[in-house]
């Protein structure tokens, strides 16, 4: 290894630079392991920014294990409603009740046992342990990839093991020479501020006289992702049935599909939007009905597109005559209270939507 990549004095420089830059965000100023589990899941594939607002949310409703073990499965993913990933919010309130009824209520305190816990993988358990117990473990986010694969010239693809493993012994050795707590939040809050995706401020970087990738004018082609996503297409039409009483017939989503545990309309997927609707699964008699579709709403997911339109039916009998167990009646200006997909809440907001 070269002088100019002593860990010893690029571990140093980094938590020099944090000490001064650093963020005041809430789940820095605590131990309590419950609550940096809760900011480190809100904080996976989110921004700070997006994800303070939901963390300091959570913790208002659920402020401790308990509190998030004893709420309905429809209290949690209403609070997580838009931040995406719901499995997350799932996980959360599965390992929370595990914590409860078979830990007496007591988080782990050691990187193995946190492992073993629903939905918490080795970067999870690394932040735990290092920022609740002060353990020697490196967190190996995007953030400390990027940073370290520039650092040490790393071209290898970073999303196969041996690089990942590469890049977490290098870690590990920076983190011998400082407070584990403190250099994991230094090393993720660098990456996130200073050594970014696109346009990193190698100006302002305190290791950028070390950095391989600056010196070789590779910044923009590091890290490097061999695996690409591969997205499928899926159309959707909803229908909002509105009845003469102002109900409404709604679903929750039980299959394991996306959007697991939130709310729907009666929904048909179609492959493509010139598959005229059809509503005669839901159960309709022989009345006349009027119907307004709405415009085509899109949301993005990591493997999927969703396409989807409104079919917004008025009827002029009770919802309540559409004889089928799995809907819920609820008046039309309740809906709010349901945890929806976000391009469903995108629906309600859209003020372009006359409902008759």
């Amino acid at each position: 290894m070269s002088e100019d990549h002593n860990y010893k004095s690029l571990s140093k420089k980094i938590v020099n630079w944090y000490k001064k830059n650093a963020r005041n965000l809430p789940w820095r100023h605590t131990t309590d392991p419950y609550t940096i589990w809760i900011s480190e899941i809100v904080l996976q594939q989110t921004t700070v920014q997006q994800g303070l607002e939901y963390y300091n949310r959570f913790i208002k409703a659920f402020p401790d294990v308990n509190t998030l073990a004893n709420a309905s499965e429809d209290e949690v993913l209403k609070l997580w409603e838009g931040l995406g990933y719901y499995s997350r919010a799932r996980n959360l309130h599965f390992t929370a009740k595990h914590i409860c009824q078979d830990l007496d209520g007591v988080f782990p305190t050691t990187y193995k046992e946190l492992l073993k816990l629903k939905g918490v993988g080795p970067y999870t358990a690394s932040a735990i342990a290092s920022f609740a117990y002060n353990l020697p473990h490196v967190v190996v986010d995007g953030n400390v990839i990027r940073l370290i694969s520039r650092l040490w010239g790393i071209e290898e693809a970073v999303d196969i093991k041996p690089t990942l493993s590469r890049i977490a012994e290098i870690g590990t050795q920076l983190i011998s020479h400082q407070e584990p707590s403190v250099f994991n939040q230094a090393i993720m809050e660098m990456g996130a501020l200073c050594c970014t995706y696109k346009n990193p401020s190698c100006d302002k970087c305190p290791v950028s006289a070390s950095c391989v990738a600056r010196h070789n004018d590779i910044i923009a082609s590091i890290p490097y992702k061999s695996k690409k996503i591969k997205k499928s297409k899926r159309y959707f039409y909803y229908f909002h049935i509105i009845d003469n009483e102002g109900y409404t017939i709604i679903h929750k989503r039980s299959d394991k599909d996306i959007w697991q545990g939130l709310y729907k309309f009666p929904l048909q997927e179609v492959s493509g939007f010139d598959v005229d609707p059809n509503a005669s699964f839901i159960g309709f008699n022989n009345h006349d009905i009027d119907t307004y579709k709405s415009r085509i709403f899109k949301q993005t997911l990591t493997h999927q597109y969703i396409h989807a339109q409104f079919c917004i039916i008025k009827l002029p009998y009770s919802v309540a005559e559409i004889d089928n167990p799995a809907y819920i009646i609820s008046p039309n200006d309740k809906l709010s209270s349901f945890a929806w997909p976000k391009i469903i809440d995108l629906y309600f907001k859209d003020l372009s939507i006359t409902l008759f």
